[in-house]
């Protein structure tokens, strides 16, 4: 088994224990007992070990663990190359447009020089560059689209299994609320199981009560978030597209007023982008490390760890307690069946034996099997008694016609009245028999490491790719974007530039020939000659 334990000095930080039960004690008493010595076990260490900004940058060690705020640092961390990226280029352009300025109206009224070569390349790289950030772009707003789809879809399985445990919860409850009204010919349920009923249906509804709003309020949350990015990557791809293609239509067409406003605008742009593509990188890498810590919890499960905030365990004491109830409950319920087969439907009264005479008569009932020991163990059913799956066929047979006093009319050992109330002890005995297993699953967290084998399976590779399409896109859609800014404004510059060349020169008149110098300097009375 699996014992987890934390303390003040491990505050926040998920740890598991491993060991074994003790010989002789059972788990209710493993659970309750003092933990023995175990060796610690953080989830995802590996992947996990980074830098720690907020401890002097060690290396954090603590796993994963997304209520631990060194957790969140450490990957923070890894994205401080964009937010680096995203400083010097605000600072930097704005440099360097603050330059462009001040020599704009500072310069010298100078003739211009023009290279066709320059001309050529940067027209050449601007459309490369233009091309490039509307691939981005569609890169980014395919991949949003697919990481939000694939993201919701992991949320409601998780609420799935999550809503699926608490109706397997909520029908053991009300099947022990049925037991209590079980009654056959005024028998009940022994008055100390009535209460222990009482008891287990205050904590099983308490638990799914708990599991059900906890996972329901971050699955929430999560869509919420989930959301809130995908509206604000929409919007940022459909604005840089527009800013890239209006940019590349005005330097074309010379619109040089347009293209600096669009200059400033992308500016601002590209730094929030660069700043948002590192926070896709946090969430790309935060992604990663859930599946690899889903993946080590499967093999190691451990209780209360912070994977509790993504599909907490059912309390194993509430689920042990659960079971045994239902096991309690269930053999009660045959015993109670029995005695009345045994000490009323099957015995000849004589017709003056008062209220437990009513002319039964003919074969014998086969008693009901127990399918538990006193203990609570399983037992195996005897020859010649009936199983609870099919007790009420079998029973049926030995119902009788019964006149308007409720005395049998023909041969049969039940009453319909007497049939009714067998039956239903035997239904609710027999439904609480078959959702054992599902208490035993619900006992060692089964259902959630179910839950998340398929996570891990059938989902993480689609969030991990998904994500990884949004860090590209957001990388690719900022430095196109980044680029293309720049050569706006070198194409308009070479624009300018050779559109001034061309107009000087055909301003300046053509050099005169030899021929026409010669000619100029004759007489005119001699050029007639």
């Amino acid at each position: 088994m699996v014992i987890f334990i934390t303390g003040p000095e491990n505050e926040g930080n998920a740890v598991g224990f491993y060991g074994v039960t003790r010989p002789g004690r059972s788990l209710v008493d493993e659970i309750a007992a003092e933990p023995f010595e175990n060796s610690p076990f953080p989830l995802a260490a590996e992947r996990t070990r980074r830098k720690d900004p907020l401890d002097d940058f060690t290396k954090y060690t603590n796993g994963w663990n997304i209520s631990d705020h060194h957790y969140w640092a450490s990957v923070a961390f890894t994205a401080v190359p964009l937010f680096s990226v995203a400083a010097i280029w605000f600072l930097g352009f704005g440099l360097c447009l603050l330059i462009i300025i001040v020599c704009y109206f500072c310069r010298q009224r100078e003739p211009y020089g023009h290279s066709p070569t320059c001309y050529t390349l940067s027209l050449i790289l601007l459309i490369v560059f233009t091309f490039a950030a509307m691939i981005g772009c569609a890169v980014l707003y395919v991949g949003q689209g697919s990481f939000h789809n694939s993201m919701t879809s992991t949320l409601q399985y998780v609420v799935h299994q999550a809503d699926s445990t608490v109706d397997k919860l909520r029908n053991v409850s009300d099947y022990l609320a049925q037991a209590k009204q079980v009654g056959i010919d005024r028998v009940f349920l022994p008055t100390n199981v009535q209460t222990d009923i009482d008891e287990a249906e205050t904590n099983i509804n308490a638990s799914a009560s708990t599991l059900a709003d906890q996972t329901k309020e971050n699955s929430d949350n999560i869509q919420d978030l989930l959301d809130s990015a995908r509206l604000a990557l929409i919007i940022i791809a459909a604005v840089m597209l527009v800013l890239t293609f209006l940019g590349f239509l005005f330097s074309i067409f010379g619109m040089q007023l347009l293209v600096y406003i669009l200059v400033i605008a992308g500016w601002f742009l590209v730094t929030g982008t660069l700043i948002l593509c590192g926070l896709f990188l946090l969430l790309h890498n935060v992604t990663a490390d859930t599946c690899v810590a889903m993946n080590e919890w499967i093999q190691y499960p451990t209780a209360n760890t912070a994977l509790d905030d993504i599909l907490p365990c059912v309390n194993k004491a509430t689920a042990q307690e659960t079971m045994l109830r239902s096991k309690e409950v269930t053999s009660e319920l045959v015993n109670l069946v029995n005695q009345v087969i045994t000490n009323v439907s099957n015995i000849n009264f004589a017709p003056n034996f008062t209220p437990l005479y009513y002319n039964q008569s003919g074969p014998l009932i086969p008693l009901l099997c127990n399918p538990f020991h006193p203990d609570m163990t399983d037992r195996q059913c005897d020859a010649g008694e009936v199983g609870l799956n099919n007790a009420t066929q079998v029973y049926s047979n030995f119902v009788c016609q019964v006149s308007p006093s409720e005395i049998c009319m023909t041969q049969g050992r039940l009453t319909p009245s007497f049939y009714n109330q067998v039956s239903a002890g035997i239904n609710v005995g027999n439904a609480l028999y078959n959702d054992a297993p599902s208490l035993v699953e619900l006992q060692d967290c089964t259902f959630v490491r179910e839950t998340f084998s398929d996570i891990y399976r059938d989902h993480c590779p689609g969030l991990q790719r998904y994500s990884r399409w949004i860090y590209i896109g957001l990388v690719m859609v900022s430095f196109a974007v980044m680029f293309s800014l720049i050569f706006w404004v070198v194409y308009g510059r070479e624009r300018r530039h050779r559109l001034y060349t061309k107009k000087l020169k055909d301003l300046t008149p053509a050099p005169a020939t030899d021929q026409a110098l010669a000619l100029a300097r004759i007489p005119e009375g001699d050029k007639d000659n």
